[in-house]
């Protein structure tokens, strides 16, 4: 995830290297990426609002 500190590298890569990631894993792991994904959207999009609203606030009336 953006901005947490972590890498994502051990989130895209199968468990163990050189061990083959069975489909079951493959699709839950990729279930959880995508969870992480949509998560971190819905936050980026209610900070842009934010910072939107902020931005007509403090600019007086604008066209956005």
């Amino acid at each position: 995830m953006l901005g947490t500190g972590s890498t994502t590298a051990a989130i895209n890569s199968p468990a163990a290297p050189g061990r083959v990631e069975s489909p079951a894993a493959k699709i839950a792991r990729l279930e959880t990426r995508v969870a992480e994904l949509e998560a971190e959207r819905k936050k980026i999009n209610t900070e842009k609002s934010i910072l939107r609203q902020a931005a007509k606030y403090f600019a007086g009336e604008t066209n956005w």
